[in-house]
C-alpha cells in the first residue's frame, strides 16, 4: 500500500469522524446552519473510504480482534440499538412526526378553492385558475381538492406550485 495512504487513512478518519460528531449534535439539538444537514451526510459518506483504507492498512490485527467477543458483543447491540429506530411507532396515524412542512401541505390540498382563496386573499377563481395551470381542473369553490389532486395524477408539491404562483 503506497505510504500516502499508510500515512493518511487515520488522521483522515478522525477528522471526517469529528466533523460527523459535531455535526450530528447539532441536528440532534437543532442548532448552527442548515448547512449541516448536507455536511453530515455527505462528509459521513466521504468517511467510507478513509475507513476502508484503515481496514486494509490494519487487517491483521482486524482479523485477531474479530476472533474475540467483545466485538460480536459491539456488533449485536449496535445491530439492536438501530433497529429499535426501524421498528414501527405505536403512535396512531397522523399523531405527530413526520415533516411538518408536509403535514401543512397535506392539509392544503383537503382545502376547498374558497378556503384557500380566503388564505391567500385572492378569489376563488383564481385559485382554481391557478390549479388549472397545472393540470388540476377542481370542480367547485366549496370541494375539496382532494379528488381533484387525485383525479388529476398530480401530486401534493404540484399544487404547491400552483398556489405559490398567485400573486407572484
Amino acid at each position: 500500500m503506497p505510504s500516502v495512504f499508510n500515512r493518511y487513512a487515520t488522521p483522515f478518519i478522525t477528522g471526517l469522524f469529528l466533523v460527523s460528531l459535531v455535526s450530528g449534535i447539532a441536528l440532534f439539538f437543532h442548532i448552527g446552519p442548515r448547512g449541516f444537514h448536507g455536511m453530515h451526510e455527505w462528509l459521513s459518506m466521504v468517511l467510507i473510504l478513509p475507513l476502508g483504507l484503515h481496514v486494509w492498512k490494519n487487517w491483521r490485527a482486524f482479523t485477531v480482534y474479530l476472533r474475540h467477543a467483545p466485538i460480536a458483543v459491539a456488533l449485536v447491540v449496535s445491530t439492536v440499538a438501530a433497529a429499535v429506530f426501524l421498528m414501527p411507532s405505536s403512535q396512531p396515524a397522523g399523531a405527530g412526526g413526520g415533516n411538518p412542512a408536509l403535514a401543512v401541505l397535506n392539509r392544503l390540498t383537503a382545502a376547498t378553492p374558497a378556503e384557500l382563496a380566503a388564505v391567500l386573499d385572492t378569489t376563488p377563481e383564481a385559485v382554481t385558475t391557478a390549479l388549472a395551470t397545472q393540470g388540476i381542473a377542481a370542480t367547485a369553490p366549496d370541494q375539496p381538492l382532494t379528488a381533484a389532486v387525485a383525479a388529476s395524477g398530480k401530486s401534493a408539491m404540484q399544487v404547491a406550485q400552483a398556489l405559490n404562483a398567485i400573486g407572484n
